[in-house]
């Protein structure tokens, strides 16, 4: 028996490994043996890297969550089904930035694939689920802004609540898991679910009823594949393209007549962000601008030079970026698995150095005074509106902002947790079989040792949430809030006056 045993994994190890060299074989499978293996090497480099695995979670409940998912791994799974297992795992570490991600092939094969869609894209919150598009376009039931209560024979809340035990988050705010699923809702469902022939949706009908309705996977034609293009699309010079994706990353619109800037900055990692920063608030001064709308809603992070450069605009009092900038170990006793391990490494030895808590602190970061900018610093009415997808960098700012006399915070919780954040420096750990990807923060960072450390974000001081309603008619509901609250200020102004 021992040899029929090893014998079968080792043509399970092979036949991977033919069908990956060929092609990707997403229905290809590893044996519970090799995965096993490869779970319990995850758990080591974790417990070895990872400068926050207890943050929110005792080392027991930790080893206790790990070892009954190890122990659930009995018979042999493909990629996907193993990459559902590790999600579960790491979710019990309650850090966004420890996240699990497809192999290169698989992510290649999936790029490249017309796989079957569930047809409808949902905006997600709660225990609600409102559709924003249908794949069949001539639909007439199914519109834009419709509720839906439930898939099969699962609610609406049990789908969401499925889907969100995969997605790692800061502590225990289910804001940026929401934000996610809703910019993606077929893909989780399938990677979660499956796909189905046929889905019975139930939805509330334009009468208030419950009704239900069957409807096929969203096929994907030739015609509406993909095509490759150059590195313009057809139509557009290289400069106008460069340009496009700039303002899609970063810009601003000058409203004169409300005096107001908008300016939406939707990333910290590129887009020439400190030039377009100097250039935006002379145009603001110049101009004699009174309000700043700061649109941080599809803001995921970045550099953290870049998001402090900004809050210098805006902050009044010198700050330092955090209270504590630390990691446990510079040391990489599975380096083999950690990449790129040496940048890291080297810099982690040039700018950190181990104090008395034996930790080594980041301590540029943690002693440094950024100050308020002298040139073309704004000092009127600030309004910065958050959602579930603010996070890391993008929450930083609205830490350093909130609470400050001229700034109002409009929308729903920053995704980022308020307290603070595993990051920095972000590896990646590619698991020797499967090749999955799982992201590796090197330091934690805590924004504020004042603010209590209860999982949760930044909350606005005025808070919109999404309904049916403002989807079904493409309201912007938190951009409008905030033209009524400067509406509402320059009329109190001028009673003043």
């Amino acid at each position: 028996m021992k040899n029929i045993l090893l014998l079968s994994v080792l043509v399970t190890c092979i036949s991977c490994n033919i069908s990956k060299k060929a092609s990707f074989n997403p229905a290809c499978k590893y044996s519970s043996a090799e995965l096993q293996e490869e779970f319990s090497l995850l758990l080591k480099i974790l417990q070895t890297n990872h400068p926050s695995l207890y943050w929110y979670s005792t080392p027991v409940s930790v080893q206790r969550y790990f070892a009954s998912v190890k122990e659930s791994i009995k018979d042999s799974l493909t990629e996907q089904q193993f990459k559902n297992k590790v999600s579960l795992a790491i979710n019990q570490i309650h850090c966004g930035h420890t996240s699990v991600r497809s192999s290169k092939d698989y992510s290649k094969y999936l790029s490249k694939q017309k796989l079957p869609l569930f047809p409808l894209s949902l905006k997600a919150w709660d225990d609600s689920a409102v559709v924003v598009a249908n794949s069949f376009s001539n639909d007439t039931l199914i519109k834009r802004g419709t509720v839906i209560t439930g898939v099969n024979s699962l609610t609406t809340k049990q789908i969401l609540d499925s889907i969100c035990q995969f997605i790692g988050t800061d502590g225990y705010s289910n804001n940026f898991r929401y934000q996610l699923i809703s910019f993606n809702f077929p893909a989780y469902y399938r990677s979660v679910f499956g796909t189905d022939s046929l889905y019975t949706i139930r939805y509330i009908d334009d009468t208030g009823q419950q009704r239900n309705i069957n409807m096929k996977n969203y096929e994907l034609k030739a015609d509406t594949a993909v095509k490759k293009r150059g590195p313009a699309p057809e139509g557009l010079q290289k400069r106008q393209f460069r340009d496009l994706k700039l303002s899609n990353s970063r810009n601003i619109k000058i409203d004169t007549a409300s005096s107001t800037a908008f300016l939406s900055v939707n990333t910290f990692s590129e887009g020439k962000l400190n030039r377009f920063f100097k250039k935006s608030f002379k145009t603001v001064k110049k101009d004699n601008i009174q309000n700043v709308v700061l649109d941080l809603r599809l803001n995921s992070g970045g550099s953290v030079l870049s998001c402090t450069n900004l809050t210098q605009y805006l902050v009044q009092k010198p700050f330092h970026v955090a209270d504590t900038v630390a990691a446990f170990t510079r040391k990489f006793p599975y380096k083999k698995y950690i990449k790129p391990w040496f940048i890291y490494w080297l810099s982690m030895r040039l700018t950190g150095r181990r104090y008395s808590d034996d930790r080594i602190h980041f301590r540029f970061f943690e002693n440094h005074s950024f100050k308020p900018k002298k040139n073309n610093h704004f000092d009127g009415n600030i309004y910065l509106m958050t959602g579930g997808y603010t996070f890391s960098a993008a929450t930083l700012v609205t830490v350093k902002l909130k609470g400050q006399s001229n700034v109002t915070i409009v929308g729903e919780e920053t995704g980022g947790g308020a307290y603070g954040n595993s990051a920095m420096f972000l590896t990646t750990i590619v698991l020797p079989t499967t090749k999955l990807r799982v992201t590796l923060p090197l330091y934690r960072m805590v924004w504020d040792a004042k603010h209590p450390k209860n999982g949760r974000g930044v909350f606005p001081d005025v808070e919109v949430r999404p309904t049916s309603t403002f989807i079904k008619e493409g309201v912007d509901a938190k951009l409008e809030k905030v033209k009524e609250l400067i509406r509402e200020t320059k009329k109190t102004n001028v009673f003043v006056q």
